[in-house]
């Protein structure tokens, strides 16, 4: 242990201060220091949290890449059907990055009752349909099984739809369907098997899940047709370059497109939360720099006399300064512990009981979701601690401009 670090240590606690205004200004630094920890911490934790939250619930719906017609059709609906027969269908080989592919179709009706109607969209499944994905949301009931070879007439219906319309579990609905080329109407008869609440409203409030050789018969597609492919892939970072990939080996005829393409506004919105991070990340940063500064000049006018003596003595300007360079790191030691005990306190307190909740309507999800990674904890340690250390090379450049004869005689 060298002299420099040993003479910090014994000026580190607050009791050594000469005034109680020095302990009030070192002990303002450390709460500064702890409550930044704390803000950055939970507002990491939790954008980062949402973030993955909403993507992964648009993603489960309707997968991390589309297949579909090149027909220029963008509404939900399926206009121009796809054959099954294609050399990536079903499994999608030539892009190793792809973890499961899926037919879909969806149809628009209304569903009438005796008090009531409700325009809705019919999404189709076949028995590729991954379930593993949306099974958590399922709250009420099971999943309907589209894997026999008899025409299944079960749904799955969300409960924003059953409460509107007065439906619960073991219900028949009645979907008409029009068809305009025939000018005719065509009625389905589904029962409930069960019910899912996503919270992302604008999938609750229109689809109803039934099996997809309904909307074959319907639409009067051929067996092997459906209306487009989900594309579910591992790296969901790397979505756009993987979504080249599978457009360069799904055919010309057919077009690919991104769920952040699909889903472009509510992508662009999350990203928001990548400023508002950042922004008040530098904000507590730089609030916890000044606090730290103002600290280490009040320990060096309070130390001005030692300064003067250990110069005298023949200290360098350099050790002397690594005397309260180490006292100011030790400070900032103190705030990032207490910082990370109350700010992963709240994060786990909020990620197993939900205290904090959103409306679902406008953030997709009914609770705050916080995303916990040791990684990124580490690293914002490391870095708020880096960050301050180097901060506080310039104030104490001030301990060179200290004369050992003016400062011996300091009061």
């Amino acid at each position: 242990m060298n002299l420099e670090y040993f003479i910090a240590k014994r000026l580190s606690s607050t009791a050594s201060y000469k005034s109680s205004a020095s302990s009030t200004i070192i002990k303002i630094a450390i709460v500064a220091i702890a409550l930044g920890m704390v803000m950055m911490l939970v507002s990491v934790a939790t954008s980062i949290g949402l973030q993955k939250t909403i993507r992964e619930k648009v993603s489960a719906f309707g997968g991390d890449i589309l297949i579909s017609n090149f027909d220029g059709n963008n509404s939900a609906e399926t206009i121009n059907p796809v054959s099954t027969k294609q050399d990536f269908y079903p499994a999608f080989t030539a892009v190793p990055e792809v973890a499961h592919i899926q037919g879909v179709a969806v149809k628009g009706g209304i569903i009438r009752t005796p008090t009531d109607f409700e325009g809705v969209l019919v999404k189709g499944l076949g028995a590729d349909y991954d379930w593993s994905r949306i099974e958590d949301y399922i709250i009420e009931g099971r999943k309907p099984d589209f894997t026999q070879q008899k025409l299944n007439g079960e749904t799955l219906i969300s409960k924003y739809l059953a409460n509107r319309l007065g439906f619960k579990l073991g219900d028949k609905v009645l979907v008409y369907f029009v068809r305009e080329e025939e000018q005719d109407v065509k009625p389905l008869r589904l029962d409930i098997v069960g019910i899912y609440e996503s919270a992302y409203q604008e999938f609750d409030k229109v689809y109803l899940m039934a099996d997809i050789r309904h909307i074959i018969r319907i639409n009067r597609w051929e067996k092997d047709e459906v209306g487009a492919f989900e594309v579910f892939v591992t790296d969901f970072d790397r979505v756009q370059e993987i979504n080249n990939d599978v457009y360069e080996n799904s055919g010309s005829f057919l077009r690919s497109i991104t769920i952040g393409e699909r889903n472009y506004q509510i992508f662009e919105w999350i990203k928001l939360f990548d400023f508002n991070t950042y922004l008040i990340m530098a904000v507590m940063i730089l609030i916890a720099g000044i606090n730290i500064i103002v600290a280490l000049l009040v320990l060096i006018l309070e130390r001005t006399r030692m300064i003067g003596v250990l110069k005298a003595l023949g200290s360098s300007d350099w050790s002397v300064r690594k005397i309260f360079i180490y006292n100011a790191m030790y400070l900032i030691g103190l705030g990032l512990f207490w910082g990370n005990l109350i700010g992963l306190g709240i994060i786990f307190i909020q990620h197993y009981f939900g205290v904090v909740t959103l409306d679902p309507a406008t953030y997709y999800v009914k609770e705050a979701p916080v995303y916990i990674d040791w990684v990124y904890i580490l690293l914002l340690n490391l870095g708020v601690f880096t960050l301050c250390a180097v901060v506080l090379l310039i104030p104490s450049y001030l301990i060179t401009k200290i004369s050992p004869v003016k400062a011996i005689r300091f009061e």
